[in-house]
């Protein structure tokens, strides 16, 4: 079981997160450990400072390295492995929460409005981020990152099969899926989900999610491609697409 230690000066954003719902249950039977710890609570000063005006001018405040250490000395075990969220990290993906799910103990630091003193990336052993953008903190982040990694424990999600057959296996996205009612405003369930053939079913939704793939993330079909010797100029033709009714 891997387990999760949040570092955080918002606590309640990231417990509101990781605590509800697939993930709460989860908590609630034991299958995933997930800490939510309050930097302030190691400051020492009367005002529980976590963050100072930056050297050399600028504006906004600095989350202060002393602090993120001290925090960190409370939760840091010898197997712990330590993600700083930051928007100079290196963009998570489904392979990084497969490897961080096979990990015993992952604390996240949620990064800071302005900043960070950069000495506290030395405490930690490699920062991730969820994309091109900045966030007014790291705590959606380090949430994100919790919940796609959680989710692939053993137990955690009721049904087995589905954390194997979704969006990016395989540098795919998911085919379409679909439900009741059979008809709606004209469109129709594909007929080949209807037929109970489970071969046809199989290649349908494999080419979908090949033509889905092709069409939305080029990136993601090229790697597809060179990872199974396919030409990426090629892409499967499907019958029956939903997107194009």
């Amino acid at each position: 079981m891997t387990a999760f230690d949040v570092l955080t000066i918002h606590p309640d954003i990231v417990r509101a997160c990781v605590h509800g719902s697939v993930l709460g249950r989860a908590v609630g039977r034991g299958l995933v450990d997930i800490g939510v710890h309050d930097i302030r609570e190691v400051t020492t000063d009367r005002h529980r400072t976590v963050d100072d005006t930056p050297y050399g001018g600028g504006a906004g405040m600095v989350l202060k390295v002393d602090v993120v250490a001290a925090a960190l000395a409370r939760v840091r075990r010898p197997d712990s492995h330590v993600i700083l969220t930051s928007p100079a990290g290196r963009t998570f993906s489904q392979a990084d929460a497969r490897r961080l799910a096979t990990l015993p103990h992952v604390v996240l630091v949620c990064g800071h409005y302005e900043g960070i003193d950069a000495r506290i990336e030395a405490l930690v052993d490699e920062e991730l981020s969820l994309g091109d953008f900045v966030l007014t903190g790291g705590e959606i982040a380090a949430s994100a990152i919790v919940d796609a990694t959680a989710r692939l424990l053993p137990g955690v999600l009721g049904n087995a099969a589905s954390a194997g057959e979704e969006s990016f296996d395989d540098d795919l996205l998911e085919y379409p899926q679909f439900t009741r009612p059979l008809a709606w405003e004209g469109r129709e369930v594909p007929e080949v989900l209807r037929s109970g053939d489970h071969g046809r079913i199989r290649a349908w939704r494999l080419a979908q999610a090949q033509a889905r793939t092709a069409a939305r993330r080029p990136d993601l079909w090229a790697r597809h491609c060179a990872r199974h010797g396919l030409d990426p100029t090629v892409v499967p033709e499907v019958d029956e697409d939903p997107d194009s009714r």
